[in-house]
């Protein structure tokens, strides 16, 4: 039990290199000017390759642990998830520029510790779904590619009450699980996809080789499969007022204020497990990084402080009338969006 342990601590450790670094001289309330030219100064691709070394380090670790018994393999199951949901996370913003030094050295980073061995689309592909498509597009329906998938997994105007909860676990559902396995083999099926698939088996060997066959269900294919894209799901939902934004003209953050949220702006404690788990990385802060996508997670607390808060900031994600899931409820129910056009979705996990 021992060695899993000190497995994980020694991942959390080669993160921290990554967050001292970048850190220092931080401002705590800042212009995004000011922040983008701290992070240019501070820019390496050093820091970056320990952070995702250190997340896949805390992975092994988790695998190790999955072999002691059932509840370690269920908590071992959860930590992956976790971890997956990091790494989505912190590709994410090599997908914007801003996790490295230089866009090459970003997409390698995104791809080799990520899209590779997670089974995710190319960087480039994500880089135009997101960056050219859904930033400027944010809930614009039959624009946004993050709106139609959530209308297509059942999240749309005049939804029951039993279909609109059904589609908030929707990657848990047959149908979603069908979406998820589809997604990763038709990502393998691409021209010359071969050092995919390969990436994935090693995935698979090293995690047999860690833990035996615990840690390859466990610490793969349930994290992989079920519990990461729940995770990434309820990230999704939680980004913007999807079906209620309100339309501005102005400065980006007068326009993201009218369609993005803050979740937990008064509650520290839950904003912290949020950070930790299913919102890391500067997910917290979305409104902020939809305002200035340019800027790095470690400055968007700093930037958020600087800007107005946006006209949504619920206490709950799940429980209440001001919640983030009544929020998208009542605007579903009185039809307050059109229809999207039907289409392909891009997923996000």
């Amino acid at each position: 039990m021992l060695l899993p342990l000190l497995l994980i601590a020694l991942g959390i450790a080669l993160r921290q290199a990554d967050r001292i670094h970048f850190a220092r001289g931080r401002p705590s309330s800042a212009s995004a000017a000011e922040l983008i030219a701290l992070q240019r100064r501070r820019a390496t691709n050093w820091t970056p390759t320990l952070l995702l070394t250190g997340q896949w380090v805390q992975i092994a670790g988790w695998w190790l642990l999955a072999g002691h018994g059932p509840l370690a393999a269920a908590a071992a199951a959860l930590g992956v998830a976790v971890q997956f949901r990091h790494l989505q996370e912190i590709s994410h913003f090599a997908v914007h520029g801003v996790l490295a030094r230089s866009r090459r050295a970003n997409q390698l980073l995104a791809e080799v510790f990520v899209h590779h061995p997670l089974g995710l689309i190319p960087v480039p592909e994500r880089r135009r779904l997101h960056v050219r498509d859904h930033h400027p597009n944010a809930a614009r329906p039959g624009i946004d590619p993050n709106l139609a998938e959530l209308h297509q997994a059942g999240l749309r105007p005049g939804t029951s009450r039993f279909e609109f909860a059904r589609a908030v676990v929707y990657p848990l559902t047959w149908r979603g699980i069908r979406g998820t396995a589809a997604g990763i083999a038709a990502n393998l099926r691409r021209s010359g996809a071969w050092h995919r698939a390969a990436a994935i088996g090693v995935v698979l060997v090293a995690a047999c080789l860690t833990g035996g066959w615990p840690a390859l269900v466990c610490g793969v294919l349930i994290p992989r499969l079920l519990l990461y894209p729940q995770l990434a799901w309820l990230s999704l939902i939680n980004e913007h007022t999807w079906f209620a934004p309100e339309p501005r003209t102005g400065s980006p953050a007068w326009v993201e204020a009218g369609r993005c949220l803050r979740l937990y702006p008064r509650n520290r404690a839950l904003a912290t497990l949020a950070g930790a788990t299913w919102l890391p990385y500067g997910d917290l802060h979305h409104y902020a990084h939809s305002a200035h996508p340019a800027v790095r997670w470690t400055y968007l607390p700093a930037l958020e402080r600087h800007l107005t808060q946006p006209h949504f900031t619920p206490d709950s994600f799940l429980i209440g009338p001001r919640s983030v899931i009544a929020h998208h409820h009542r605007a579903l129910a009185l039809h307050t969006t059109a229809r999207p056009d039907a289409g392909t979705p891009a997923s996000s996990v």
